[in-house]
Parts: structure tokens; sequence; C-alpha cells
């Protein structure tokens, strides 16, 4: 397009190179998805709204007609998400409120690429790319965890063949170092979900409950200091710590990486080729979520 600014058209012709790549070597969908251009002129394309109970790190769900039932409820608008969002801190749920920068329609229609993501490096607008696509591979009805990390192990899969292929050494080590303190981060979120889960399952009295999730939720933000420190000061995740934390925090977390391993796992048993992977996740989103649980959380 003539009115586009050469900084944008040098990142679309980026963006056309990983979306070649997608259908050549990852067997995603070849069709017009993230091959357009889309400015919203907003921050984020939607803001996601996620709740649960006081004494649960379960996600509150809700149920539409096409996705099924969602461990989360998503709004175009960050003011209606914030109203939803306080409604349910009146009923005495713990709340999140997060602006997205992306999300699939699940092929329904071709999603552009959006100015909330045109500006990111490139081994991150790949892993976005690659995410959101996997979505139109394999999408099972009412099971986010499983959508979500199963697009995850697509996208992480992905971008190291991607930089393999295409990216330099200092590419392959940023990716590499991100992804190495995003491990760590999740796994100290999930080591206190764990402790408040047992709590939670736990027959505590109400008020010990409440004064040691609050405990809990201390200790895991007096923890992240000297994880920042091994990471040499970086501070990537200091806004998450530097929130009022509550179990709604802990559930994108979880939603995009408790079955992460079990999907990478299928792929090295499937000899990395993506067209057998997918079949078999296919094949597993068939079962009923216990079976599908019990086969990627084995081993």
């Amino acid at each position: 397009e003539e009115h586009t600014p050469p900084p944008i058209r040098e990142r679309l012709t980026q963006v056309l190179r990983i979306r070649d790549f997608a259908p050549a070597e990852l067997a995603l969908p070849d069709n017009g998805s993230y091959r357009k251009y889309a400015d919203l002129e907003r921050a984020f394309a939607v803001w996601n709204v996620f709740a649960a109970a006081e004494f649960s790190v379960a996600p509150n769900e809700w149920c539409f007609a096409f996705a099924g039932c969602v461990g989360y409820r998503g709004y175009f608008s960050q003011a209606r998400a914030e109203q939803f969002g306080e409604a349910l801190r009146r009923q005495d749920f713990d709340v999140f409120v997060i602006g997205i920068p992306a999300y699939s329609t699940l092929g329904w229609f071709d999603d552009p690429v959006l100015n909330t993501v045109i500006r990111y490096p490139d081994a991150e607008l790949a892993r976005l790319i690659f995410h959101e696509l996997a979505h139109q591979i394999v999408y099972v009805s009412g099971d986010t965890v499983f959508n979500e990390s199963f697009a995850v192990a697509v996208e992480l899969e992905g971008v190291d063949r991607w930089l393999a292929r295409d990216g330099d050494p200092a590419k392959r080590t940023a990716f590499a170092l991100a992804q190495q303190r995003q491990g760590a981060f999740i796994d100290l979120v999930m080591k206190y979900r764990d402790s408040l889960s047992a709590l939670y399952a736990s027959a505590a009295p109400t008020a010990e409950k409440r004064r040691k999730k609050a405990e809990t939720f201390a200790a895991m933000k007096a923890e992240y200091p000297t994880l920042k420190a091994s990471w040499g000061g970086f501070g990537g995740y200091d806004r998450f710590f530097a929130q009022e934390l509550n179990n709604a925090h802990l559930v994108p977390v979880a939603t995009y990486s408790e079955l992460v391993a079990g999907f990478r796992r299928v792929l090295a048993e499937n000899g990395g080729d993506f067209k057998r992977f997918y079949e078999a996740v296919r094949e597993i989103g068939r079962l009923s979520k216990e079976q599908r649980e019990a086969i990627l959380k084995t081993g």
C-alpha cells in the first residue's frame, strides 16, 4: 500500500516470510490469515477477564456457541472488561483483567496482523503467528488448557526451527534466554499455585485459609527478587509481581503451560513430523478430558 509507512512495510515483509514458513515447514494452514495488516488504533486487541473463587485455583468458565466453555471472558473494550471484572469482585471472585495483543477466530475469518504486535522482535512475531495458526488446526471445545498448551508447543518448536533457518546466533541466543526466564517464572508461580491448591482442598477453617492464602502470595512475591537477581536484574516480570496478586493471576500462567511438556513429547514420539503430530493430537482431542490429561501428564 502506498500510504503504509516504510518501517511498517519492512515489518510486513518479514511477516510474510514467517507466514510462508508456517505451512511449508510446520504444516500450518496456508490461507489468508496474517497476510494483511490492520491498525486498531488501540494498545491491545482484546482484554481478557480471568476469575477464580476465593479458595480455588480453577478458573471460572463462560460458555459460548462456537468456542464452547473457556476459562476467560474477552472484550474489545477495556472499560467493559473492567466493568465486568468489578461486577465479579462484588460477588467475591478473585479477578485479573489483562490486555491481549492478538487473538484467533479459529479460521472463521482471515485474521490480520495487528498494530499491537507488528513491532515485536522477529522471534516473538513468529511465535505469535505460529500460535494463532495452531488454533485453526486443532481446537477442542470446552478445554482451554488443552488448546492453549497445544498452541504453545507448536509455537516453541516452530520458532526453534524458524530461527535455525532464518535467525542469526544473536537472535537464537536471545530467544533461548527469554524461554529460560519464562520457564523459571512459570516454575515459581506453579510451585505456589500447588501450595494454594493443597491449602484450599484442606479442612482448615475459612479464617486460617484466608490468612495462609495471603502469606503464600506474599512468599511468592518475596522469592521473585532472588530469581530476578539470577537473571542479572532483568525486570520483564516486575509488573506481574507489582500487582496485588490473587488466584485469578495464576489462571493464565497454568492455562498456557500446564500440558506443554506433554504435547512436546507427543511431537517427539512422532519423529518431529508436524502432520503426524496434528493427527495424534486430534486423536487425543476426541478422548474425554480426564483421558487427555492422563496421556499428556504422563512421563
